[in-house]
């Protein structure tokens, strides 16, 4: 049982494939099934990790980059259609090309009108963690709306 005073009826869910963004999934989905509201599933695909550490594009970055889309398509078409046979509609699927930090707290949300981000915690160790920091830190800190972070 979820116990929430706040509605939410616009809710962004990034997916990454992992079991954490799973489970972020169900929750907004039970988020949504309670309010009524509408699920936006988001992958953005990280277009920095197809350069090289010079900074130039890696030689047969294009088919990398058009095989990457294509399998999170598939992934995306698949996400929807087990949880649409799982009673849930209200559920849209997107992917995007950028910066995971930018798309998640400004750019998406300035196409929908998301008032809550459900988000899974970080797959990273201490050390990436210490290193690179996470997305969903990233969010935390920057997004405009709610965030839960399951």
């Amino acid at each position: 049982m979820i116990f929430m005073k706040q509605q939410y009826s616009n809710i962004l869910v990034p997916v990454d494939g992992s079991q954490n963004a799973e489970k972020a999934l169900e929750r907004a989905i039970k988020i949504a099934q309670r309010d009524h509201g509408r699920v936006e599933v988001l992958n953005v695909i990280d277009v920095k990790q197809f350069t090289s550490s010079f900074g130039g594009v890696m030689s047969g970055t294009g088919d990398m980059i058009y095989s990457t889309f294509e399998y999170i398509q598939d992934y995306l078409t698949k996400l929807k259609a087990k949880v649409n046979a799982e009673g849930f509609d209200n559920l849209g699927v997107h992917a995007r090309f950028g910066s995971p930090r930018v798309i998640i707290t400004e750019d998406f949300p300035n196409d929908y009108p998301i008032d809550l981000i459900v988000i899974g915690k970080t797959g990273l160790s201490a050390v990436e963690r210490f290193f690179v920091g996470t997305v969903t830190d990233s969010v935390i800190r920057t997004a405009k709306c709610d965030v839960l972070v399951v």
